[in-house]
Order: structure tokens, then C-alpha cells, then sequence
């Protein structure tokens, strides 16, 4: 089974049939030509979790803690902490000289201010939230939080990367409604917004903030360590076609491309001035969620019968190629190699696919040939690849299915919906995202159940007593224990069914060097 079955031959293209992209050129090896995964649906780094606005506020904001290569929290606005009060006083004291791009210095309040506003938002935010007393500023440089209870993961909270950036902005955008968007892009990061510039959908601009503050010193890797930028500019070019995005960096009108396109990695691979590299080892992980609002799912019989007719391998060879150095199945509900991942529960995917024996199943379970609906992803060709595949599974097992292509804004919209599939609902998505998404049980949002669920409505006491568990756990080693226990759990519950992952390769010209580890950062790099 090969990906192009899925995608269509119409990405299968020699070098000599990529079509030359129109795109202004800029002058001067200071001008990094960057192509992002997709256009920029939001510049509110605490509006939405999506990877392309995080990449984005990561270059206009900073933030208090960063995580470096080893996922672990750094000092990163922040100088240093003192914890007293048998960890339930923390003073953290931000380092001197740090100034937004409005030339006002950076104050605690600020800081506290923007801290507030996060917590509305990220769920790891919101445990914080829970057991803080009081967030305050009692002096310029010094936030304060005094909880009511020790909180282990605090600098793993401010350090966020998973869903929502805590980015430190002016207290008086900070002060925005968390349920409205800030518009005005005056950050605290290496990079300066250049809003007179943009064309929407087209063209976004970024000038280095020469006033930015460096740490010193610090582990250099994801959003942690010294962010020197040795860029005076950085231009973002939207180009939604694959052969467009190839062809821009194999001719040097493009300097990067975030997201190499799959089914054109031999045509980069063979380019003698491109780099195609795997910089973020989370990958992109893949899960079918399905509407448990709603008959047939919400039917947990129905959903574990499932699992005897899922082979991930075929997901992964659907959305990654035939490689197996490109993919990794036999994956959970947390993303292979993150402290959490584990074992518990996977052999239920090493016995044979028997469709006939799962059919049976469902049928004794009460399926009724209600109709399934599938919403594909058509503009995100790994997730339509999946969402082929997983229809073909479906139909193997007696499923009335209903295959319906759509683009990810109207699939955004239309899974919010709980009403019957006959009034325009759903039963099925699959879109594969940023594996760090689901890096632990909080930024897990797919293991969320209950009142704060994700699109699909799951219900799970268990789980959220044990996500209660995770939160509380005093150390690593707790913290893994209860990772087991969720994963077991969840595999009774299924809220979703774990599809496997695969690595999603970055491509460069080879004159650019100190590319980092993770997602797309833009310190460090250098044109040469």
C-alpha cells in the first residue's frame, strides 16, 4: 500500500515538472525566506492551539520558562525562583533590562497579568489556576505565587508548549478577555511584528527586535537557552501548493520550507543545495476520534470491536510512504519517546486483523447500519490519506459508511456539532497533529472526558480521576506510574483509537546553518 493511492498522482512530479513559483525576491543574506506549514489563522498565541500560531509567537513573545531538547523547564525571562513555605511560595524574579517592541520595559505585572489571561485557556494553566492563592506583583521584577498546596509542574506550566503559549505581552493587552482575540502585536520576543507589511493569506514579515535580550547562557534547544538572532528579517510566504513550495526552495527563492511535502522528499533529497532533516522528534501523531454524542459510537462495545480491525501500519504507510524509518506504529494515547509514553495496553495491536470476528462483534453489540459519516481533511493530504484508509476499514467491517471530502476550516466548524449526522453531524475525523500535543495527560486534549471535552464528547470518571492523580503526583517517576494506569483506561474507554505517528521531515538550503531541535525556531540560524 503506497501513499500516492491516497493522495492522487498528481504530487508525483519529476524536478523538471515543478512549476517555478512567482515570489518576490528580497536582497541580502539577512533575509530569511521561511514557507510555513499553512497561512496564519490567528496571531493571539493564547487564542488557539494550533502549531502555526505557537511558531508565530514564538517570535514575537518570550516567555518566563523555556523547554529545552530534553522537554525539561529553563529559566528564560525569568533570572531565577526561591520556593519557601514548603513549596507553596514562589518568588520568580525576571532578568534585568527585558522591554517590549513599544520600548516599555517588561514589569511582574505584565508578567502576572499575562499568566492570568493563560490560565483561562491551557488546561495545565488551569490546574495552576486551581490551586493558587494569590498571583501577584510586589515589586517590578518579582512574581509571586502563593498556592495553596505544592505544585510540581509550575515551571512546567509557564514553560508551555504543547497548546497555548504563556506569552508575557503588556499588561494592557494582557487585560484582553481571554475569550477575544488581542490583535495589536506588541511582544516581549526576538522579533518585531511588521503589520504594515502583511497581506493576509499571502505574506507575513518579521523584523529582529533590536533591543531583545538575550539569557546568557542556558541549554540551547526548543524554546530554551540564549535566542540570539543573526537575521535582520524574516519573511513568511504562504504557498498552499506542494510542487510550488519544492520548487521555491530548490531555486533559492525560498530559504526554508516548515513542513517538507512527503510525497516529494526523493525530488528535495536529490537537490545538491537542500537539507531535508527531521528536527522534531514528537513527530505527527494520528488518532481516529469519533462523536460519542451520538449512535453508532457512543456505543463503547462498538468502539473496542474497532480495535481488532486497526492496523496502524497502514495508516502510517497511507499518510508517511512505505519507509519505516519515516513512521512508527504500535503507538499509544502519549506520543512515542515523551516521558509518559508507554506500553500498557498494546499488545491489543499484535494479534492478526480478523474483519469478519470484528464485524460479528459489532453487530452483537447492537449496530444497526446506521450511517457513518467520515469528514476527510482533502487540503491536509497525511490526514485524507488516513481518513481513506480508515474508511476502507470500516466498510471491511460492515460499517455503513458515508465519505465526505472537505477543507480543515469547514471540518473546524462542522465538528463542533453534536446534532445527528441527518442534521448535518458527524462520526468521524482524523487529522494528524504536532506529536508534543500530546505529550502528557494535560496536553492531551483528546484524553480530556466529561463537561470539558474535546470535539467527540467522550465520558470517562476514571479518567479524569486519574488526570486528577497525574497533577498531583509528587515527581517523574509518579508521574509515569499514573501515565500507565491512563493508558489502560483508556484503552476501555477509547476516546479515541491511537492510529500511529510519523516523523515530519523540515528541508533548508545547506547555506543556512543552526537549525534547532523541535519546531521552527529563529535564533541561532545563520545565512552563509
Amino acid at each position: 500500500m503506497d501513499r500516492r493511492t491516497f493522495v492522487g498522482a498528481s504530487l508525483g512530479l519529476a524536478v523538471g515538472g515543478l512549476a517555478r513559483p512567482h515570489i518576490a525576491k528580497s536582497a541580502g543574506s539577512r533575509v530569511l525566506k521561511f514557507i510555513p506549514q499553512r497561512d496564519l489563522n490567528s496571531k493571539d498565541p493564547m487564542w488557539i492551539p494550533a502549531a502555526n500560531v505557537r511558531t508565530h509567537g514564538y517570535m514575537v513573545f518570550d516567555t518566563l520558562y523555556g523547554i529545552d531538547a530534553n522537554f525539561q523547564p529553563q529559566p528564560q525571562m525569568a533570572e531565577g525562583a526561591t520556593i519557601e513555605d514548603d513549596g507553596k511560595l514562589w518568588k520568580i524574579r525576571l532578568r534585568p533590562g527585558l522591554k517590549f517592541h513599544d520600548g516599555t520595559p517588561v514589569l511582574a505585572r505584565d508578567a502576572a497579568a499575562s499568566i492570568r489571561r493563560f490560565c483561562v485557556r491551557d488546561p495545565l494553566g488551569q490546574a495552576l489556576a486551581a490551586v493558587t492563592d494569590e498571583l501577584s506583583a510586589p515589586d517590578d521584577r518579582t512574581v509571586q505565587f502563593r498556592l495553596k498546596r505544592p505544585f510540581a509542574l509550575l515551571p512546567d506550566t509557564l514553560s508551555s508548549t504543547p497548546l497555548f503559549m504563556p506569552a508575557i505581552m503588556p499588561e494592557r493587552l494582557a487585560l484582553t478577555d481571554p475569550m477575544k482575540q488581542v490583535t495589536e502585536m506588541v511582544g516581549s520576543g526576538p522579533f518585531r511584528y511588521v503589520a504594515n507589511e502583511e497581506m493576509q493569506g499571502e505574506r507575513y514579515v518579521y523584523e529582529r527586535f533590536a533591543d531583545y535580550v538575550p539569557r546568557e547562557s542556558g541549554p540551547l534547544g526548543w524554546t530554551a537557552g540564549p535566542k540570539v538572532v543573526n537575521v535582520d528579517r524574516v519573511e513568511w510566504k504562504v504557498i498552499p501548493d506542494p510542487a510550488t513550495i519544492a520548487a521555491a526552495l530548490q531555486t533559492g527563492e525560498a530559504d526554508w520550507i516548515e513542513y517538507a511535502p512527503l510525497d516529494l522528499l526523493d525530488v528535495l533529497k536529490s537537490s545538491r543545495n537542500v537539507k531535508v532533516a527531521v528536527t522534531d522528534p514528537t513527530g505527527m501523531k494520528a488518532d481516529m476520534r469519533m462523536n460519542q454524542a451520538i449512535s453508532p459510537f457512543d456505543n463503547p462495545e462498538i468502539r473496542r470491536a474497532l480495535l481488532g480491525a486497526v492496523k496502524q501500519e497502514d495508516y502510517c504507510i497511507a499518510m508517511a510512504g512505505t519507509d519505516p524509518s519515516g513512521w512508527k506504529s504500535r503507538v499509544g494515547f502519549f506520543v512515542p519517546g515523551s516521558p509518559m509514553a508507554n506500553d500498557a495496553g498494546l499488545d491489543v495491536f499484535d494479534t492478526p486483523r480478523d474483519f469478519a470476528a470484528v464485524a460479528a462483534k459489532i453487530k452483537a453489540a447492537g449496530y444497526k447500519n446506521e450511517k457513518v459519516v467520515i469528514m476527510s481533511p482533502g487540503d491536509i493530504p497525511a490526514g485524507k490519506a488516513a481518513s481513506f484508509v480508515n474508511a476502507d476499514m470500516l466498510q471491511k467491517v460492515g460499517m455503513n459508511v458515508d465519505y465526505i471530502e472537505l477543507d480543515w476550516a469547514t471540518i473546524a466548524q462542522r465538528r463542533m456539532k453534536k446534532e445527528p449526522v441527518e442534521q448535518g453531524g458527524w462520526n468521524i475525523w482524523i487529522a494528524p497533529g504536532p506529536g508534543l500535543s500530546q505529550f502528557n495527560p494535560i496536553a492531551a486534549t483528546l484524553l480530556r472526558t466529561g463537561p470539558q471535552a474535546y470535539f467527540g464528547w467522550p465520558k470517562s470518571d476514571r479518567l479524569e480521576e486519574l488526570r486528577n492523580a497525574w497533577l498531583a503526583a509528587p515527581d517523574l517517576a509518579a508521574q509515569k506510574s499514573v501515565a500507565v494506569e491512563i493508558q489502560k483506561q483508556a484503552f476501555v474507554d477509547l476516546p479515541m483509537i491511537p492510529l500511529g505517528m510519523y516523523y515530519q521531515p523540515t528541508a533548508y538550503r545547506t547555506n543556512l546553518e543552526g537549525v534547532l531541535s523541535g519546531f521552527a525556531t529563529f535564533w541561532n540560524l545563520r545565512k552563509v
